[in-house]
């Protein structure tokens, strides 16, 4: 457990870099005590383990787990990724390129889930024009 608490205060500012603060902060807010096992869980071994290993960077990492998620079609975490890709600094070319190479493997259905999540975000945080 003692590994888990040290991973854990490790991933914390990571994710909340990668995140965003207001959103990081929210997640614990709500978090009860059967879901912040979870969110224990998750700023340890994702953030702390994973993102905390510094062999790849940060901006790498946001690309792969773009790919990962339209594989996984995974579009509410594709948003959420997207944000902090953004926050990570990816610009909207490399996100697009990284989602049509995932579409190439994955097939159009999870490609076109993924391109209307990655849109609705980068809209959003107007990284691109309303359509």
């Amino acid at each position: 457990m003692a590994d888990d608490d040290a991973l854990f205060q490790k991933g914390m500012p990571i994710r909340r870099e990668a995140l965003g603060p207001e959103y990081v902060d929210a997640s614990m807010a709500r978090a009860d005590e059967f879901m912040m096992s979870f969110q224990r869980a998750t700023t340890a071994w994702a953030w702390g383990w994973a993102w905390g290993d510094r062999t790849l960077d940060r901006k790498t990492r946001s690309l792969m787990n773009l790919a990962m998620l339209t594989a996984l079609n995974r579009a509410p975490e594709i948003k959420l990724h997207v944000k902090g890709a953004l926050n990570n600094g990816v610009t909207v070319e490399e996100i697009k390129a990284a989602l049509l190479h995932a579409t190439a493997y994955c097939g159009i259905p999870a490609g076109l889930d993924a391109f209307r999540a990655a849109h609705e975000v980068l809209v959003s945080e107007g990284a691109l024009g309303k359509p």
